[in-house]
Protein backbone atom coordinates (compact mmCIF):
# COMPACT_ATOMS: atom_id res chain seq x y z
CA UNK A 1 0.00 0.00 0.00
CA UNK A 2 1.64 3.45 -0.97
CA UNK A 3 0.79 7.03 -1.11
CA UNK A 4 0.42 9.62 -3.62
CA UNK A 5 4.50 9.96 -4.85
CA UNK A 6 4.85 5.79 -4.54
CA UNK A 7 6.30 6.48 -0.71
CA UNK A 8 5.64 3.36 1.45
CA UNK A 9 4.51 4.56 4.78
CA UNK A 10 6.93 2.20 7.88
CA UNK A 11 5.10 0.79 10.50
CA UNK A 12 5.81 3.41 13.18
CA UNK A 13 4.35 6.06 10.99
CA UNK A 14 0.97 3.76 10.77
CA UNK A 15 1.25 2.19 14.72
CA UNK A 16 0.76 4.40 17.66
CA UNK A 17 3.03 3.95 20.06
CA UNK A 18 3.67 5.42 23.70
CA UNK A 19 5.25 8.78 23.55
CA UNK A 20 7.85 9.77 25.11
CA UNK A 21 7.81 11.73 28.02
CA UNK A 22 8.77 15.64 27.16
CA UNK A 23 12.55 15.83 28.01
CA UNK A 24 14.08 19.36 30.33
CA UNK A 25 16.11 21.94 28.30
CA UNK A 26 18.92 21.37 30.82
CA UNK A 27 20.59 24.92 30.28
CA UNK A 28 17.12 26.26 30.95
CA UNK A 29 16.44 24.43 34.47
CA UNK A 30 20.27 25.38 34.83
CA UNK A 31 19.42 28.83 34.67
CA UNK A 32 16.68 29.44 36.26
CA UNK A 33 18.04 27.48 39.19
CA UNK A 34 21.36 29.65 39.09
CA UNK A 35 20.65 32.64 38.08
CA UNK A 36 17.07 33.45 39.67
CA UNK A 37 15.64 34.08 43.28
CA UNK A 38 13.21 30.61 43.93
CA UNK A 39 10.56 32.76 45.54
CA UNK A 40 10.07 35.72 43.03
CA UNK A 41 12.13 33.85 40.03
CA UNK A 42 13.72 37.19 39.54
CA UNK A 43 16.99 37.69 38.78
CA UNK A 44 19.59 37.47 41.68
CA UNK A 45 20.91 40.64 42.78
CA UNK A 46 23.44 41.19 45.65
CA UNK A 47 23.03 40.05 49.05
CA UNK A 48 21.88 36.88 48.01
CA UNK A 49 20.69 34.16 50.54
CA UNK A 50 20.69 30.60 51.37
CA UNK A 51 18.46 28.29 53.37
CA UNK A 52 19.87 24.73 54.99
CA UNK A 53 17.94 23.21 52.00
CA UNK A 54 20.65 24.89 49.58
CA UNK A 55 18.01 27.16 47.67
CA UNK A 56 19.78 30.56 46.66
CA UNK A 57 16.97 33.74 47.52
CA UNK A 58 17.14 37.29 47.24
CA UNK A 59 17.23 38.70 50.71
CA UNK A 60 14.49 41.52 49.97
CA UNK A 61 12.45 39.14 48.39
CA UNK A 62 13.14 36.70 52.12
CA UNK A 63 12.27 40.15 54.09
CA UNK A 64 8.84 40.79 52.04
CA UNK A 65 7.99 36.95 52.41
CA UNK A 66 8.07 36.94 56.17
CA UNK A 67 6.92 40.28 57.03
CA UNK A 68 3.46 39.51 54.48
CA UNK A 69 1.72 36.83 56.56
CA UNK A 70 -0.68 36.18 54.13
CA UNK A 71 1.69 35.38 50.80
CA UNK A 72 2.98 31.33 51.22
CA UNK A 73 5.58 29.91 49.27
CA UNK A 74 5.93 25.92 49.39
CA UNK A 75 9.16 26.26 48.72
CA UNK A 76 9.73 28.84 50.91
CA UNK A 77 7.82 27.42 53.79
CA UNK A 78 10.31 26.01 56.27
CA UNK A 79 11.96 29.58 56.65
CA UNK A 80 10.37 31.03 59.62
CA UNK A 81 13.03 34.02 60.54
CA UNK A 82 15.86 35.35 59.05
CA UNK A 83 18.06 33.18 61.43
CA UNK A 84 16.63 30.60 58.86
CA UNK A 85 18.83 31.73 55.76
CA UNK A 86 22.60 32.49 55.67
CA UNK A 87 23.75 35.85 53.57
CA UNK A 88 26.29 34.27 51.10
CA UNK A 89 29.67 35.71 50.85
CA UNK A 90 30.13 35.08 46.78
CA UNK A 91 33.40 36.10 44.63
CA UNK A 92 32.37 38.24 41.46
CA UNK A 93 33.35 36.73 38.03
CA UNK A 94 35.52 39.30 36.58
CA UNK A 95 35.21 37.78 32.91
CA UNK A 96 31.54 38.15 33.07
CA UNK A 97 29.67 40.95 31.10
CA UNK A 98 26.15 41.52 31.68
CA UNK A 99 24.33 42.31 28.52
CA UNK A 100 20.32 44.44 28.53
CA UNK A 101 19.38 42.61 25.53
CA UNK A 102 20.57 39.51 23.25
CA UNK A 103 20.70 39.79 19.32
CA UNK A 104 18.79 37.55 17.67
CA UNK A 105 21.65 36.45 15.26
CA UNK A 106 24.21 35.88 17.76
CA UNK A 107 25.34 32.89 19.72
CA UNK A 108 24.20 33.34 23.04
CA UNK A 109 26.44 31.15 26.10
CA UNK A 110 23.34 30.71 28.82
CA UNK A 111 26.25 29.09 30.75
CA UNK A 112 28.41 32.40 31.60
CA UNK A 113 28.14 32.77 35.24
CA UNK A 114 28.28 35.99 37.33
CA UNK A 115 30.05 34.27 40.45
CA UNK A 116 33.05 31.93 40.35
CA UNK A 117 34.64 29.39 42.98
CA UNK A 118 37.77 32.13 44.55
CA UNK A 119 40.14 28.87 44.87
CA UNK A 120 39.71 27.13 41.21
CA UNK A 121 37.65 29.18 39.14
CA UNK A 122 34.82 26.95 38.12
CA UNK A 123 31.84 29.25 37.37
CA UNK A 124 28.87 28.56 39.24
CA UNK A 125 26.27 27.64 36.54
CA UNK A 126 25.02 24.46 37.69
CA UNK A 127 27.41 22.22 35.63
CA UNK A 128 29.95 22.00 38.95
CA UNK A 129 29.17 21.03 42.40
CA UNK A 130 28.68 24.31 45.10
CA UNK A 131 28.63 24.30 48.36
CA UNK A 132 28.45 26.83 51.30
CA UNK A 133 29.49 26.96 54.90
CA UNK A 134 27.32 27.65 57.04
CA UNK A 135 29.71 29.56 59.67
CA UNK A 136 30.62 32.05 57.53
CA UNK A 137 28.71 32.14 53.93
CA UNK A 138 31.65 31.37 52.09
CA UNK A 139 30.46 29.70 48.74
CA UNK A 140 33.34 27.27 47.52
CA UNK A 141 33.31 24.21 44.87
CA UNK A 142 32.90 21.18 46.02
CA UNK A 143 36.18 20.76 44.21
CA UNK A 144 37.97 23.39 46.20
CA UNK A 145 36.76 21.58 49.56
CA UNK A 146 38.00 17.87 48.48
CA UNK A 147 40.92 20.11 49.83
CA UNK A 148 40.79 18.87 53.77
CA UNK A 149 40.83 21.39 56.03
CA UNK A 150 39.11 23.05 59.13
CA UNK A 151 39.14 26.40 57.93
CA UNK A 152 37.63 28.06 55.14
CA UNK A 153 39.68 28.45 51.76
CA UNK A 154 38.48 32.21 51.45
CA UNK A 155 37.97 34.00 54.86
CA UNK A 156 40.35 31.37 57.42
CA UNK A 157 37.16 30.56 59.27
CA UNK A 158 36.83 27.45 61.37
CA UNK A 159 33.75 24.71 59.85
CA UNK A 160 32.77 21.82 60.66
CA UNK A 161 32.23 18.44 57.69
CA UNK A 162 28.08 19.08 58.73
CA UNK A 163 28.13 22.92 58.10
CA UNK A 164 29.07 21.92 54.24
CA UNK A 165 25.61 22.72 52.50
CA UNK A 166 25.15 21.51 48.71
CA UNK A 167 23.59 24.71 46.39
CA UNK A 168 20.91 23.30 44.56
CA UNK A 169 21.28 19.74 44.73
CA UNK A 170 19.49 16.53 43.68
CA UNK A 171 16.75 14.91 45.25
CA UNK A 172 18.84 13.02 47.38
CA UNK A 173 21.15 15.39 48.61
CA UNK A 174 17.99 17.68 49.45
CA UNK A 175 16.42 14.81 51.66
CA UNK A 176 19.52 14.50 53.52
CA UNK A 177 20.21 18.50 53.80
CA UNK A 178 16.18 18.35 55.55
CA UNK A 179 16.99 15.93 57.80
CA UNK A 180 20.12 17.50 59.15
CA UNK A 181 18.32 20.66 59.62
CA UNK A 182 15.68 19.25 61.76
CA UNK A 183 18.38 17.57 64.03
CA UNK A 184 19.51 21.06 64.39
CA UNK A 185 16.55 22.54 65.14
CA UNK A 186 15.52 19.76 67.52
CA UNK A 187 18.65 20.12 69.41
CA UNK A 188 18.33 24.09 69.67
CA UNK A 189 14.57 23.28 70.95
CA UNK A 190 16.14 20.81 73.85
CA UNK A 191 19.54 23.05 74.66
CA UNK A 192 16.79 25.94 75.05
CA UNK A 193 14.54 24.00 77.52
CA UNK A 194 17.78 23.26 79.52
CA UNK A 195 18.95 26.03 79.64
CA UNK A 196 15.41 27.61 80.46
CA UNK A 197 15.34 25.31 83.59
CA UNK A 198 18.55 26.11 84.79
CA UNK A 199 17.81 29.42 85.12
CA UNK A 200 14.82 28.50 86.57
CA UNK A 201 16.75 26.00 89.37
CA UNK A 202 19.21 29.59 89.79
CA UNK A 203 16.68 31.93 90.08
CA UNK A 204 14.92 29.27 93.02
CA UNK A 205 18.15 28.87 95.12
CA UNK A 206 19.05 32.56 94.87
CA UNK A 207 15.67 33.21 96.94
CA UNK A 208 15.82 30.51 99.23
CA UNK A 209 19.33 31.84 99.92
CA UNK A 210 18.17 35.25 100.27
CA UNK A 211 15.06 34.54 102.68
CA UNK A 212 17.59 32.55 105.16
CA UNK A 213 19.70 35.40 105.08
CA UNK A 214 17.09 37.92 106.06
CA UNK A 215 16.09 35.32 108.45
CA UNK A 216 19.34 35.27 109.95
CA UNK A 217 19.43 39.19 109.47
CA UNK A 218 16.06 39.72 111.00
CA UNK A 219 17.15 37.82 114.04
CA UNK A 220 20.55 39.36 114.70
CA UNK A 221 18.89 43.05 114.70
CA UNK A 222 15.73 42.42 116.88
CA UNK A 223 16.56 43.69 120.26
CA UNK A 224 20.19 44.18 119.79
CA UNK A 225 20.99 40.85 118.62
CA UNK A 226 18.67 39.09 120.01
CA UNK A 227 17.60 35.92 118.46
CA UNK A 228 13.39 35.23 116.79
CA UNK A 229 13.40 32.74 120.08
CA UNK A 230 13.64 34.75 122.54
CA UNK A 231 11.67 37.04 121.01
CA UNK A 232 8.92 34.90 120.75
CA UNK A 233 9.83 34.50 124.42
CA UNK A 234 8.80 37.69 125.42
CA UNK A 235 5.54 38.69 125.73
CA UNK A 236 3.67 40.62 123.22
CA UNK A 237 2.30 44.61 123.45
CA UNK A 238 -0.86 43.83 124.02
CA UNK A 239 0.18 41.03 126.67
CA UNK A 240 2.09 43.61 128.51
CA UNK A 241 -0.78 46.28 128.34
CA UNK A 242 -2.91 43.60 130.09
CA UNK A 243 -0.16 43.89 132.66
CA UNK A 244 -0.18 47.24 133.68
CA UNK A 245 -3.23 48.46 133.28
CA UNK A 246 -5.22 47.09 136.02
CA UNK A 247 -2.80 48.78 138.43
CA UNK A 248 -3.39 52.59 136.72
CA UNK A 249 -6.90 51.92 136.02
CA UNK A 250 -7.83 52.75 139.26
CA UNK A 251 -10.17 56.17 139.94
CA UNK A 252 -8.22 57.10 142.39
CA UNK A 253 -4.82 57.17 140.48
CA UNK A 254 -3.28 60.15 139.65
CA UNK A 255 -0.21 60.82 137.14
CA UNK A 256 0.32 63.85 139.22
CA UNK A 257 1.28 61.61 142.13
CA UNK A 258 2.67 59.40 140.68
CA UNK A 259 6.81 59.00 141.93
CA UNK A 260 7.75 56.90 138.08
CA UNK A 261 5.85 59.21 135.91
CA UNK A 262 8.85 62.19 134.77
CA UNK A 263 7.96 66.11 134.95
CA UNK A 264 7.66 66.49 131.50
CA UNK A 265 4.42 64.13 131.09
CA UNK A 266 3.36 65.63 133.77
CA UNK A 267 3.60 69.11 132.57
CA UNK A 268 1.72 68.56 130.19
CA UNK A 269 -1.53 68.07 131.99
CA UNK A 270 -3.44 70.83 134.09
CA UNK A 271 -2.42 69.46 137.08
CA UNK A 272 0.34 70.74 136.97
CA UNK A 273 1.72 73.29 139.20
CA UNK A 274 3.10 75.15 136.06
CA UNK A 275 0.02 75.22 134.61
CA UNK A 276 -1.69 76.56 137.49
CA UNK A 277 0.20 79.74 137.74
CA UNK A 278 -0.42 80.33 133.55
CA UNK A 279 -2.89 83.59 133.45
CA UNK A 280 -4.29 81.90 130.06
CA UNK A 281 -7.14 79.21 130.07
CA UNK A 282 -5.54 75.89 128.81
CA UNK A 283 -5.81 75.31 125.12
CA UNK A 284 -8.48 73.04 124.99
CA UNK A 285 -10.85 75.37 127.04
CA UNK A 286 -9.27 78.89 125.34
CA UNK A 287 -11.42 80.76 123.21
CA UNK A 288 -14.74 77.79 123.52
CA UNK A 289 -16.45 80.06 120.50
CA UNK A 290 -19.41 80.79 122.94
CA UNK A 291 -21.49 83.76 121.16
Amino acid sequence: MGCDGGTIPRRDELVRTKQKPEQKDKDAEAVAKWKHCAITQEELRLPVVSCDLGRLYNKEAVIELLLNKEASSDIAKHIRTLKDVVELNLTENPAYKRKIADKGDEYVDHRTSRFICPVVGLEMNGKYKFCYLRQCGCVLSERALKVKSDVCHKCGKSFEDDDVVVLNGAEEEVSILQEKMEARRLQAKLEKKSKKRANEVAVDNGKKKVKIEETKTAGKLINGGASTSEVKSRPTTGTATKMILPEKACASYSIARDPNTSEALKSLFTTHKTALNQQKAHWVTHNPLYY
